[in-house]
């Protein structure tokens, strides 16, 4: 019986209460089944399995595959279809999933070593320009993926629950506003609404083969591909100088590559610091204040 790590049933019991800590107790059985079903045996689980388990597997060939369960069976069954639409693209190449056992068996990425394991910021840059130029497409017809407005939604509930004139509001009302006025330029201005990764950074583009790098854990959105860019910006920030200056030079080099507008990128960066202090709110976080300072150094980049 394969044994699940603590911590990994204790975060599930902490998210999800007695949902999470019913769902842990079922997953030795669960991953049984599915070796059985799938043809291949369970190995060790990595070691930052946090919302989902992701465990290495051999197939019954012998190669290395990752098998990854979610509680959150929606979420694993957008990324599978985003992976399956990325395929040949740069994407891992999804080798059965089950959207009602909520589970994926997965090629794994060999060797595997992440984007971030390269140090040198423009070289680091340059592969992701190359990684992001072959990845988008058009948005799929009758897409399920969420919008870029159903992304941003967190900053409407934020202006719901304190208005305009709340003295108890916690963010700068100048900010949010910025931020709102922002939002809503660049969706009324997109040109082309893509299937974006939506979660790019440098821990999801990993090293296949000696030349290759493919990503993992897309989330699906639907919208303005310089979105795209901004978590890999958001990653590593302080990397070969201090981080207004990293920043400046990544979105130099990553517009310049990919043909992509700068004040469009330093914009939705701009959006995307406000979200993140209103999900920091929402969360009952008081850390807000660290997503307003990625605002701010996004709102530089336009000056």
């Amino acid at each position: 019986m394969y044994v699940i790590p603590e911590p990994f049933t204790e975060r599930m019991h902490e998210l999800y209460g007695k949902q999470g800590e019913a769902w842990s107790e079922a997953l030795p059985g669960l991953i049984s089944d599915c070796a059985i079903r799938f043809d291949f045996s369970p190995e060790a689980p990595f070691p930052n399995s946090s919302y989902n388990l992701v465990l290495r597997a051999k197939l019954s060939d012998g190669k290395p595959a990752v098998l990854k369960l979610s509680i959150m069976k929606d979420e694993l069954s957008r990324e599978v279809s985003v992976l399956r639409a990325y395929e040949g693209r740069g994407a891992i190449h999804v080798l059965v999933a089950d959207k009602d056992w909520g589970v994926a068996l997965l090629e794994k990425a060999d060797p595997g070593t992440p984007l971030s394991a390269i140090e040198d910021d423009a070289i680091a840059t340059d592969i992701f320009c190359e990684v992001f130029r072959r990845l988008h497409l058009p948005a799929p017809t009758g897409s399920v993926y969420p919008s870029m407005k159903q992304h941003f939604a967190a900053i409407e509930r934020y202006r719901e629950r304190f208005d305009y004139a709340d003295t108890a509001a916690p963010l700068p009302e100048s900010w949010v506003e910025n931020a709102e006025e922002c939002l809503m330029y660049l969706l009324t201005t997109t040109s082309e609404n893509l299937l974006l990764h939506g979660d790019l950074h440098h821990d999801n583009i990993l090293r296949q083969g000696e030349e290759q790098w493919v990503v993992i854990d897309p989330k699906g959105i639907i919208g303005d591909v310089h979105f795209d860019t901004i978590q890999y910006l958001l990653n590593y920030m302080d990397r070969g100088g201090d981080c207004e200056q990293v920043l400046r030079s990544r979105i130099a080099i990553i517009a310049g590559r990919l043909g992509l507008d700068p004040r469009r990128i330093a914009m939705w960066g701009v959006v995307r610091g406000v979200l993140e202090a209103c999900w920091t709110i929402e969360g009952g976080g008081t850390d807000w204040h660290r997503g307003l300072q990625l605002t701010e150094r996004f709102a530089k980049c336009l000056d």
